[in-house]
């Protein structure tokens, strides 16, 4: 059997323009499943990032740090229908450049795998819309009563995403020759290194200049322009 050629893209800030992550946590306080203080535990540093007077990675590590504190005892059902309302509010909220890059390439047969470290439950009904074969997000324990534990029971796999490229190729009977991959931060190293054509799309500074000196792409994509950076 020949093998596919592969594809892997990060989520959060590569497709979505946003972090579900984050969605999911506004949409559980806005259900009262979070105790609606939640909310200022990471509306300080919110703010910070809005105003530019702090990076993203104090942001969305403090939401983290809310998710994990609130999520143990929520009854999962009820996570469930929170995860589905923000897909269904947001899952046309994605970039033009890598929405179509995707398309492009299930069109030529590449096997499409996504990486995060959002949820899974929610990463799966996000990205089966956009027709990937493989996806790959946390996943988290679920206790007596049918209630999270706050676990992440996978927390060794999810945290090397070039294990999980390994894994998949050779589960998968697939071929890095010709392999595409897309990300926005120094977390997706670990397989833009392994790709043959890695693109740094709308990157932090640090993977920026970790593109710059290896001569990978680097993609921005504002408003409606899509600028490819030389």
């Amino acid at each position: 059997m020949n093998k596919r050629k592969v594809a892997i893209f990060d989520v959060d800030g590569t497709i979505f323009r946003s972090s579900l992550l984050i969605e999911i946590v506004e949409e559980l306080i806005n259900a009262d499943i979070f105790p609606e203080s939640a909310r200022k535990e990471y509306e300080l540093a919110h703010l910070r990032w809005l105003d530019r007077e702090d990076e993203y990675d104090p942001y969305i590590n403090a939401t983290i740090t809310t998710f994990h504190k609130h999520i143990k005892g929520v009854y999962y059902p009820d996570f469930i229908i929170a995860g589905e309302r923000v897909v269904q509010k947001h899952k046309n909220r994605v970039y033009r450049y890598t929405r179509d890059l995707i398309s492009e390439l299930k069109a030529k047969g590449y096997f499409l795998l996504a990486i995060s470290q959002s949820p899974k439950d929610v990463l799966d009904k996000f990205c089966h819309h956009l027709g990937f074969d493989k996806v790959y997000g946390r996943m988290y324990e679920i206790g007596p009563g049918n209630k999270l534990t706050g676990k992440v029971s996978d927390l060794h796999l999810i945290a090397n995403k070039a294990n999980i490229v390994k894994r998949v190729v050779e589960k998968e009977n697939l071929k890095l020759k010709k392999s595409i991959g897309v990300g926005d931060s120094e977390g997706d190293y670990a397989f833009l290194e392994l790709v043959e054509t890695p693109i740094c799309f709308n990157p932090t500074m640090v993977l920026y200049r970790h593109a710059r000196r290896n001569k990978w792409k680097v993609v921005v994509e504002r408003k409606n322009v899509v600028y490819v950076i030389r």
